[in-house]
């Protein structure tokens, strides 16, 4: 058996879990996992009404999962019911299980052994907790499904949203669908965002791991990445921002878990080498727009009132974007030229530079020096819709940010 990562939109994961559940049972575990507040429990209790009594829905987050025989009862219930023509358990927010992958591999080898017709759904909300303990036990028993931050095409899908809209908000506002009710209340869009997604992502899941010895560092972490947004921060630099003194290696080792909490990507520096990738110093990418405004009290910008700091939400959410669609993305800089980003996908690569507003040929010299760099890469510009040509006219391929967001651009 071999463990496979998905990453993909709401839809198409909702289409990829049915048909595996579609699929003679018993066969691999189905591990969903991604970021907080992106339909992880909703996809599962849909399923749970879709199957009727062919399912067993439980999450470990409720208050009856603290019971010691909570978790063999709810597999004892999904047995027999597979004794009648095979059964989906269903178990939400696995994480906070005790020790649930040796649990998990020791009942789920005994379905193997006796050919159970059981389908296993296992979903949670942080890949830090989940991917530590699959990796150790779970080896060959599972697939992993990331369902990730929402796009804009999946803004579409569920809202109606026209789509140069759902590109817009998906950079004023990120895309959590949760919040979308409250877009035009911005306080409450606020709150929902601190206290639905930033607050639990940090306080339950990530401070939930041992290794966590000072939290208020891993909070100032977050608030300097969100306040810096798509910026290259030497971790000197990061070190020099906050308010209390952390040493280098823990700092590195906090991006690490804010990037498995879904929260942030630390983008290294492309080349060749990858001991210098590992060295360069991280360009800081929040996953989502809306983690920009969910940990201060500023509101999003506008291309009107502050034009610099929108092109740097811009941008961030152009990155996240290749990031949460599953494509290598790093940053390149040679001083004193510099790249916004090198995004790779299978034999396809683009050197890409974000342009918000007027801009002219000049502005577009550190492209093209390494367009001549990389000459297997092709130079393409995002900007604004209708600003294209400039970009042509230099000689590089130009697409709106918005139909980036789109992935109508290719």
């Amino acid at each position: 058996m071999i463990d496979k990562t998905w990453t993909t939109g709401f839809s198409r994961v909702e289409t990829l879990l049915t048909e595996r559940l579609r699929e003679p049972p018993p066969t691999h575990i189905q591990l969903l996992v991604g970021p907080r507040q992106v339909g992880k429990t909703t996809l599962m209790l849909k399923i749970a009404r879709r199957e009727g009594d062919r399912a067993v829905y439980a999450s470990a987050d409720s208050p009856e999962a603290a019971l010691p025989s909570w978790r063999d009862l709810i597999w004892q219930r999904a047995v027999e019911r597979a004794g009648n023509g095979g059964a989906i358990l269903l178990l939400d927010e696995i994480q906070y299980l005790p020790d649930w992958s040796r649990w998990l591999k020791s009942r789920f080898d005994a379905v193997l052994r006796h050919r159970i017709p059981l389908h296993v759904v296992a979903s949670g909300s942080s890949s830090l907790l989940i991917g530590t303990g699959s990796r150790e036990t779970m080896a060959g028993r599972f697939e992993r499904i990331v369902l990730g931050h929402w796009v804009a095409a999946d803004l579409v899908d569920a809202f109606g949203v026209s789509p140069r809209d759902a590109a817009r908000r998906i950079a004023s506002h990120g895309g959590y669908p949760g919040a979308v009710s409250f877009w035009d209340d911005s306080p409450r869009w606020r709150a929902y965002v601190r206290d639905s997604i930033v607050g639990p992502a940090v306080e339950r899941d990530i401070l939930h791991m041992q290794t966590v010895r000072k939290p208020s560092l891993l909070r100032q972490i977050v608030a300097v990445a969100a306040s810096q947004p798509a910026e290259i921060l030497s971790l000197e630099k990061i070190a020099g921002l906050l308010a209390e003194r952390g040493a280098l290696d823990t700092i590195a080792h906090y991006l690490e878990l804010l990037e498995q909490a879904f929260l942030l990507k630390p983008l290294t520096k492309y080349s060749p080498s990858e001991l210098r990738r590992r060295r360069s110093p991280p360009k800081l990418v929040m996953l989502s727009n809306a983690l920009l405004a969910g940990v201060s009290s500023a509101e999003p910008p506008s291309s009107e009132g502050e034009p610099e700091r929108w092109g740097r939400w811009v941008e961030n959410a152009c990155l996240a974007h290749a990031v949460n669609t599953g494509r290598e993305v790093h940053y390149w800089r040679e001083e004193p030229w510099e790249v916004d980003a090198v995004i790779l996908e299978g034999r396809r690569g683009y050197l890409i530079e974000v342009k918000t507003g007027r801009y002219t040929a000049e502005d577009l010299r550190g492209l093209a020096h390494a367009a001549r760099r990389f000459p297997e890469l092709t130079p393409t510009v995002l900007c604004d819709p209708g600003r294209e040509t400039t970009a042509t006219d230099a000689g590089f391929r130009s697409v709106a940010w918005t139909d980036f967001l789109l992935d109508a651009w290719r």
